[in-house]
């Protein structure tokens, strides 16, 4: 009977966290004295991600096929390339690799600047910019062979506007029909 007892009052004491607190966000947003304060804005379809309770009264956009950022409490469409509306796989193969910076803020303006550079000179060359700790890296198309790769290279190399370019093995994406 004395361990049923100890077995109701644990249960009951470990459940309760549970029932007042559903999320990291309210468990954050709990006022607690001798700490700090900490509000959290964010859009209420958030909380349906991570199981609050608000998570019920959210309701989703009308116009699910449109993509949407989410700016503070706003969430505004974003327009997608044609080219990312193309189902794609996964794969082994080799990418270009047009700069590479560290981790400031600069590098990741200069490697966006690289970007557009390469949209506007090679307008049919999918560009990838992204951080790969600890560096920013800029690198443009899918190939699958290193032959394809090189002869892309040797092109964009004759235009002289990048400083350092090479070949890298990585995953890329081979669009599907």
């Amino acid at each position: 009977m004395r361990f049923i007892n100890i077995f109701i009052v644990f249960t009951l004491a470990l459940s309760a966290p549970a029932f007042s607190q559903n999320s990291i966000v309210d468990k954050l947003q709990t006022r607690k004295s001798g700490e700090g304060e900490v509000s959290i804005h964010h859009d209420s379809l958030i909380n349906s991600l991570i199981g609050s309770n608000q998570a019920k009264a959210a309701t989703r956009p009308e116009n699910n096929d449109v993509p949407k950022t989410i700016v503070g409490q706003e969430a505004q469409p974003v327009k997608l390339p044609a080219s990312a509306e193309q189902k794609t796989i996964k794969a082994r193969g080799y990418r270009i690799q047009i700069y590479v910076g560290n981790n400031s803020r600069v590098a990741r303006n200069e490697a966006n600047n690289m970007a557009n550079k390469a949209r506007e000179e090679f307008p049919d060359i999918l560009v990838y910019t992204y951080f790969q700790p600890p560096r920013w890296l800029c690198r443009v198309g899918d190939f699958r062979s290193i032959e394809e790769a090189d002869s892309v290279m040797r092109q964009i190399k004759a235009r002289g506007i990048f400083k350092e370019i090479s070949i890298v093995k990585e995953q890329i994406n081979i669009p599907i029909e």
